[in-house]
């Protein structure tokens, strides 16, 4: 299945956080297909708080959508992620934001992600590994900005 994962770190080397989840997801059930640059953003809910490094990586799996969630919340334990503030700083964050056309509104798993085409920090690094993809309101990746500013640094 394609899958879109949208990553975020804001705490410590967060070059080497975002590394280090996308060496962890790739495994023989999940394969990187693609990754976007990193784009330095300001923070989503509590200001108050480091600029975040932001990425979008496609990766290919057989996970179901579950499973994945999982193993992204596994990775970010072992990447030390602590979950004390709702939207507050971490070490690294893993998003499911597009899982192929699949839909869930459990309480555990919502896809597509709900605040996807409002977060600017999503779009642009999605926009750049899928200049064409349509996304689950119709509209086109290109049509979409969404909220904030984001900076793509050269890295």
């Amino acid at each position: 299945m394609r899958v879109f994962l949208g990553l975020g770190s804001n705490l410590g080397d967060r070059a080497n956080y975002l590394k280090g989840a996308i060496s962890a997801l790739a495994s023989p059930t999940i394969k990187v297909v693609a990754m976007s640059g990193i784009y330095e953003t300001e923070p989503w809910g509590v200001m108050d708080q480091p600029l975040y490094w932001n990425q979008v990586i496609e990766v290919d799996t057989t996970l179901e959508p579950l499973e994945l969630l999982h193993v992204c919340q596994e990775i970010e334990l072992l990447l030390g992620r602590e979950r004390k503030v709702h939207w507050g700083p971490r070490t690294i964050d893993i998003d499911l934001l597009l899982y192929d056309n699949r839909v869930s509104e459990s309480e555990e798993l919502r896809l597509p992600h709900p605040y996807l085409e409002e977060r600017a920090f999503v779009i642009a690094p999605l926009r750049e590994i899928a200049p064409k993809l349509v996304l689950p309101s119709g509209k086109s990746i290109t049509e979409v900005s969404g909220e904030g500013k984001v900076h793509h640094l050269e890295t």
